[in-house]
Parts: C-alpha cells; sequence; structure tokens
C-alpha cells in the first residue's frame, strides 16, 4: 500500500503574528492550568454541526486521559478560517491547538512564530504516518499530521448503468474520463434528465492539484505554469459540451458539491477522500439520495500510471495540528500528549471509524472503514481508497501562498472564460517573478 505523503496571510499578517509570539496565554484557554490537576484545551474546529472529527479525537482522547478536556472553538469554514485564525493569533486569543488546513499558510505561521516546536512528538510518531516531513522547518518540526486526504473519482454506478455507459476500471486516463463524461451527459439529455456527466467544484485545485501532481517537472517556485495548459483546455472543454456545470453556474448559484453528487445530479465528481465520510453520513439522514456509488483512481495523464497493477499519482496536502506558542506553560505537555494521540494509532481508528482518512494509514485502518455500513467493497473502491502516491498539493516554501493567490485568479479568469488560458499564463508567470519574487 503506497501512501506518499487555500486566503491570503500577506506581509503585513506576518508582521503582527511576529509581533504578538512572545505575547501572554491564549484567552481561549479554560480549566485549571496547573501541572497536576485537570487541565483543560482549547481546540479550534469549523463546521462542527457538520464535521464530526475534531469532537471525535477530542473525545477519544478524554476517554483515554480523563484529566486532560478538550473545548472545540468553531471557527468559519473554507478559506475564512484561516483569515479568523490569523486575526485571533495576532490578538491573543486563539486557542491552545490549531488546524493547519493545508500547507499553503503552514510558512506563514512558521516564520511568524506562531507554532511552538513539536519535534519531540513527531520523533515518536509512527513511521508509517504520512505527511510528517511536511511540517518541518529550520531543523524543527512544528505541526503533525492527523489526517492525509488524497483526491479519487466518485461515480453513481446507477446513472451510468442507466446511460449505458461503461463504470471506471482502473485504467482511465483524462481522455477516457473526458469522453465517458460527455457520453453520460449525450444519453441525460437524450432522457430529458438535467444531469450532467461530471461536477468540477469551483476551487482551483480541481484542475491544477493534478496538473501539479501528474505532469513532468511542474513547480510552483518555478514561474513557469505552462503545465496548466493541457489541464484547463479540458475544463474548458466539458463546460462548452454541457458535460459540467459551468464555473459561472457554480459560482452565482452557490453550489455544492455533496448536493451535485448527492441528489444525482452528476454521474462522476473528482474530490478527495473525505467526502465518503459525508456521503455516507447524508444518505443515512436523508440529505443525499440512496444510490449505488463507488470510488476510482483519478484519471491520470498517461497509461503508465493506470490499472491495478500501477500505482496512479494523484494530490492532497495533509491536514495538521500545531500548538500555539501563547499556551499556558502547564499546558504544554498535555497538548503535545493530543498531538501524539491524534496523530498516532488512536487518532487514527477514531477517524476510521467515522469513515475519515489519518494520517497514520493502515490495514487496520482501510477494513474499519470498508467496515462501514453504506461503503462500497467492490474491489475498485478499496484499490482507489488505499493505493495511490498523493503529492502534495501546496509544497511548502515561502513563495506558495503568494503563488497560489496568482494562480487563484488566473484559475477565475480562465474558468469565467473572460481570458484565455494561453493569455493568463503568461500574465501569471509574469505576476509570480514580480510579487513572489521566483522565476
Amino acid at each position: 500500500m503506497k501512501r506518499t505523503t487555500p486566503i491570503a496571510i500577506g506581509t503585513a499578517a506576518v508582521v503582527a503574528l511576529t509581533l504578538t509570539a512572545c505575547g501572554g496565554g491564549s484567552g481561549e484557554s479554560g480549566g485549571d492550568a496547573t501541572a497536576d490537576g485537570p487541565v483543560t484545551l482549547s481546540l479550534a474546529g469549523w463546521s462542527l454541526a457538520s464535521t464530526p472529527e475534531f469532537q471525535t479525537i477530542a473525545d477519544a482522547f478524554h476517554e483515554e486521559n480523563p484529566d486532560i478536556t478538550v473545548d472545540v472553538k468553531e471557527y468559519a469554514a473554507g478559506n475564512d478560517y484561516d483569515t479568523q485564525m490569523t486575526a485571533d493569533l495576532a490578538a491573543g486569543t486563539a486557542p491552545d491547538i490549531y488546524v493547519l488546513k493545508n500547507l499553503k499558510n503552514f510558512y506563514t505561521y512558521q516564520s511568524g512564530q506562531q507554532l511552538l516546536d513539536v519535534s519531540d512528538v513527531a520523533g515518536e510518531l509512527d513511521g508509517d504516518t504520512s505527511g510528517v516531513d511536511a511540517y518541518e522547518a529550520d531543523g524543527a518540526t512544528y505541526a503533525v499530521p492527523y489526517r492525509q486526504d488524497s483526491w479519487i473519482l466518485y461515480y453513481n454506478q446507477e446513472l451510468f448503468d442507466q446511460a449505458g455507459v461503461e463504470q471506471p476500471d482502473g485504467s482511465w486516463t483524462w481522455d477516457d474520463y473526458t469522453q465517458a463524461a460527455t457520453d453520460l451527459t449525450t444519453a441525460f439529455q437524450g432522457s430529458g434528465s438535467t444531469a450532467t456527466g461530471t461536477y468540477q467544484h469551483s476551487w482551483q485545485s480541481t484542475v491544477q492539484g493534478f496538473a501539479l501532481a501528474q505532469s513532468d517537472g511542474a513547480s510552483l517556485d518555478s514561474a513557469d505554469y505552462s503545465f496548466l495548459e493541457p489541464y484547463y483546455e479540458r475544463a474548458i472543454e466539458l463546460q462548452d459540451a454541457g458535460a459540467q456545470p459551468t464555473f459561472g453556474t457554480v459560482t452565482t448559484n452557490s453550489l455544492t458539491y455533496q448536493a451535485q453528487f448527492g441528489t444525482q445530479q452528476a454521474a462522476m465528481m473528482p474530490m478527495g477522500t473525505w467526502y465518503a465520510a459525508t456521503l455516507i453520513a447524508q444518505q443515512e439522514n436523508g440529505e443525499a439520495d440512496e444510490f449505488a456509488w463507488g470510488m476510482a483512481p483519478i484519471p491520470q495523464v498517461d497509461e503508465s500510471t493506470t490499472g491495478t497493477d500501477a500505482t496512479p499519482v494523484t494530490f492532497g496536502d495533509p491536514t495538521g495540528l500545531g500548538i500555539n506558542p501563547a499556551i499556558d506553560e502547564n499546558k504544554v505537555q498535555a497538548a503535545k500528549d493530543f498531538l501524539a494521540f491524534a496523530a498516532g494509532e488512536g487518532g487514527a481508528a477514531a477517524l476510521a471509524e467515522i469513515g475519515i482518512t489519518p494520517a497514520l494509514f493502515s490495514d487496520t485502518v482501510v477494513d474499519t472503514f470498508f467496515g462501514l455500513e453504506g461503503v462500497p467493497t467492490d474491489d475498485l473502491s478499496k484499490f482507489a481508497f488505499s493505493t495511490h502516491e498523493t503529492k502534495p498539493e501546496n509544497p511548502v516554501a515561502p513563495s506558495t501562498a503568494a503563488v497560489q493567490n496568482i494562480l487563484n485568479d488566473l484559475h477565475t479568469a480562465v474558468m469565467s472564460g473572460s481570458t484565455p488560458i494561453a493569455d493568463a499564463i503568461p500574465e501569471a508567470e509574469s505576476r509570480a517573478s514580480s510579487e513572489a519574487g521566483i522565476g
């Protein structure tokens, strides 16, 4: 089993973080701050009503450590999370432990001295834990991963059968995917259905993540973004053919990927492994339709990495936990113990039981996940979930956040149809050179 292991936070924010790095204790810390008595830690989370992972880990940790309580503080979801966290860190009101949703802003947090050195925790983690080295800087480790999602292809088996189109078999390239999306859409239109062959969400990663991971020599800090062109040409082709909703439709109508796939408005959808848990829950509570679905490897750039005898290449950042250096010093050990639990076997088991992909990935995790009610148990789904080379969406570098913001502008311009990709790439390269100082 092979598993290798987006909000501008600008210069002003880095300065603000640095100025507050030596500030007082976290304003969100509660409970008894003594070394020997009960301790209460605060933990950042988001969308708590629909994202159970934070409370799940907190409860599982408390069960094993009854003298330590972890209170989850809700933050905004999506891109607003980092904006809000940055403000709270600068104000001294951030929680004791906070989540690094992806790697985009890790350098900013670390260089702003807003992460405690947790090298001792990282050094004790299981060697199979993915993404640990992603949080290394200046010879130390500043966060540990507790989740490692990878992007795969979800598909509606019943819609494929109704359309008379062959289901994915693990051998698909992007050309195969494009053809299937087109064929499905043609069949749906012929039957009067409003469903589309596939759904591509509005995020830049739905195009750029695959391009970066699968293109030879692709790099964010090279100021050469020509590798994006074929991936955007394909996305525009699918939009123009009506095989997926247009970017304008997605953004103007605030479409959600959960509803598009879950209510059978799309027969396929590239999305991260985290969505499996959401779909299972929504089919159970009625937010999603009841239908048979499966998981397949994400389409590949060529046949060299297709088939179940090969290892498909995809992308996905780890999700990590770091400690606010403004934490009361008497709580540091308890916070480190929580990180070790979340990134270790205890956290992995708790996450797998609710359908979340942990960073510590094992046969036991796979067995637990596929033992959940509602999870497809076919061989291809198991292969897609467990076997892939996962490259980072946001390789850690000083320029990553700035470059990703530039490329997000490119994404919006191209997908909205305001700028052809051939014109957008040189503009992005020029901006990367002048604004991010690369190239």
